[in-house]
């Protein structure tokens, strides 16, 4: 592989403004890309149910070999503030001047992918059929990949099922394989105004219902594999006005979604005590954002993968992650997907940086998977 080339292509997709919903003109620089290297392509108009500018991509390049293929997968948006970015490449880092984020992720999980399929194609490797999936709006809850509209992708063009997805932070190595199930929740209180300065006591403060029922839930972390937190406290009103409504929002992850149900379960229960105590009501509302992720192989395809690693001398380690990814929602369409490594740092902060020889490993196992070597 050439690594000069990987870093000039990081470099020059980093300047490329893509923020989510706005990642158009990266899209069109992508499709254009892969064409040139000989690339089938499929788009996916997704987008246009949810205010973005910018398709999912699938590419294909024809195997010339037997077999399942594969499918590697990235997203095109980051994070803002990332106008006008200012890569600076010092020794083995690629950072910012501190004003913006870097925008390695993800875009250093698709330079990683563009430089394994050129060494591929340099080198006349054989191998079986390479899909690509790149998603718009991975960053602001997964938008691209849920409207992906799977019953309209030719059936020549629908991706391979085990998928590595070119988007964990950390070193090379690691390959996270198992991630929890997120559930949204919604409680909004409803007490009874009045004057706060002439009668306060004819009134209900939605606001304290509100913290006698929070003061009470068990929030943070509750085991290894489960999470609730608490994120927004909503109510508005003049200070000579007892608050009639009070609305508070979160979320609960697990591994299991039979632990989600049993705490928005325990969540009930206690709103129900706190209006008994005091009056008023509550409703509380509750969605799944995204499914667990879990092997569908008995971690069959991670550790093919980790063997890679081992022969390039890489050490490796097997993740249970905590945080969510497009992988959640492609698990539901029966995709088999590792999330590996790219030597991305603090991403989604000005201090992002990417360590490169990290990035090279990361391409390096990709190319050693697809030769099957």
């Amino acid at each position: 592989m050439n690594k000069e080339r990987l870093l000039n292509n990081l470099v020059e997709m980093l300047k490329i403004h893509s923020p989510s919903k706005k990642e158009g003109e990266y899209g069109r620089y992508l499709v254009n890309l892969l064409k040139d290297m000989g690339a089938l392509i499929y788009l996916d108009k997704g987008y246009v149910e949810y205010g973005g500018d910018c398709p999912s991509i699938i590419a294909k390049f024809p195997g010339d070999i037997e077999g399942e293929g594969v499918t590697l997968a990235a997203h095109m948006d980051v994070v803002e503030p990332n106008l006008n970015v200012n890569p600076i490449v010092e020794g083995n880092i690629i950072k910012t001047d501190g004003t913006t984020t870097l925008g390695g992720d993800d875009k250093g999980g698709i330079a990683s992918i563009i430089e394994a399929l050129r060494t591929i194609k340099e080198e006349n490797i054989s191998h079986e059929d390479i899909y690509i999936v790149l998603t718009p709006c991975e960053e602001i809850g997964m938008l691209g990949a849920k409207h992906f509209d799977w019953t309209k992708v030719p059936e020549d063009m629908f991706p391979a099922k085990n998928m590595i997805v070119v988007d964990n932070s950390g070193k090379a190595g690691l390959i996270a394989h198992t991630a929890p199930s997120k559930y949204d929740i919604e409680i909004c209180f409803k007490g009874k105004k009045a004057h706060a300065g002439i009668e306060p006591e004819k009134g209900i403060n939605a606001i304290m219902l509100a913290a006698h029922s929070l003061s009470r839930m068990n929030v943070g972390r509750i085991d290894d594999l489960t999470t609730s937190n608490i994120s927004k406290i909503d109510s508005e009103f003049p200070s000579n006005v007892v608050p009639d409504v009070c609305r508070i929002t979160g979320e609960v992850r697990s591994h299991f979604e039979d632990k989600i149900l049993g705490i928005i379960e325990s969540y009930k229960k206690i709103c129900d005590e706190s209006i008994e105590k005091f009056g008023g009501s509550y409703k509380l509302d509750y969605k799944c954002d995204y499914p667990t992720l879990k092997p569908k192989d008995n971690l069959i395809f991670a550790k093919q993968f980790a063997k890679i690693y081992e022969k390039l001398n890489i050490s490796y380690k097997l993740q249970v992650i905590g945080g969510g990814s497009d992988s959640n929602i492609f698990a539901k369409q029966g995709f088999n997907s590792i999330i590996i490594g790219v030597g991305m740092n603090n991403v989604h902060t000005v201090e992002e940086y990417l360590e490169i020889d990290e990035l090279v490993k990361t391409t390096e196992a990709i190319v050693r998977y697809i030769k099957k070597d």
